[in-house]
């Protein structure tokens, strides 16, 4: 009988290996999903600098320095590979290249009118939307995974198994998250805060 029951606990806790094993494997390809389906998106962006700075750089002449920055920002994003927080830092940067060019080309009514402009424009605001649905989806994809290795008893099993937790796609620069300064006029101003 002490067989019997020694033998039912040594297939129960095979079992439960097995099974809390599978469902480890099965998060931890969700979380690489996730991170695919954040890239493709940040590579659409990408594949559309090209014809940001094309257009841009018919009317930015004298602009050289935006046009330079928004291409040091594309080659730090290749370096970063895909480490998600050195991913996400230089994505911040290539955000920022890309304010700073839509921000000087305000000054220029002809590159605002210019169709093939205002095209790249609206496919980059519906990439940067897409791009914030896909991180946040995996960061909530890591989140569930993460709490799934931290969590009792399949912490003992995802450590023996060599599960590692994962990195969230996430701000590094706490100013970013900082709400910005507004100037709403004379004798009026407003924060955050």
């Amino acid at each position: 009988m002490a067989i019997i029951a020694f033998s039912a606990v040594v297939i129960l806790l095979l079992l439960y290996v097995v099974f809390t094993y599978n469902g480890l494997v099965q998060l931890r390809n969700r979380v690489d999903n996730a991170w695919a389906q954040v890239d493709v998106q940040l590579q659409r962006r990408w594949d559309l600098i090209p014809k940001v700075a094309e257009v841009a750089a018919a009317y930015l002449s004298h602009e050289h320095e935006t046009l330079m920055n928004l291409t040091r920002a594309r080659t730090r994003v290749a370096e970063a590979g895909s480490d998600p927080a050195a991913r996400a830092e230089a994505e911040e940067g290539l955000t920022s290249a890309f304010r700073q060019l839509f921000a000087v080309a305000e000054a220029y009514p002809d590159l605002k009118a210019n169709t093939v402009m205002m095209e790249v424009q609206r496919e980059l605001s519906e990439t940067e939307s897409k791009i914030g649905f896909a991180r946040q989806f995996y960061n909530d994809t890591v989140m569930m995974y993460n709490t799934r290795l931290d969590t009792l008893p399949t912490n003992l099993v995802a450590r023996q198994m060599g599960f590692q937790p994962r990195e969230y796609f996430a701000v590094r620069d706490e100013r970013r998250r900082e709400m910005p300064e507004l100037n709403l006029g004379p004798g009026r101003s407003g924060s955050g805060r």
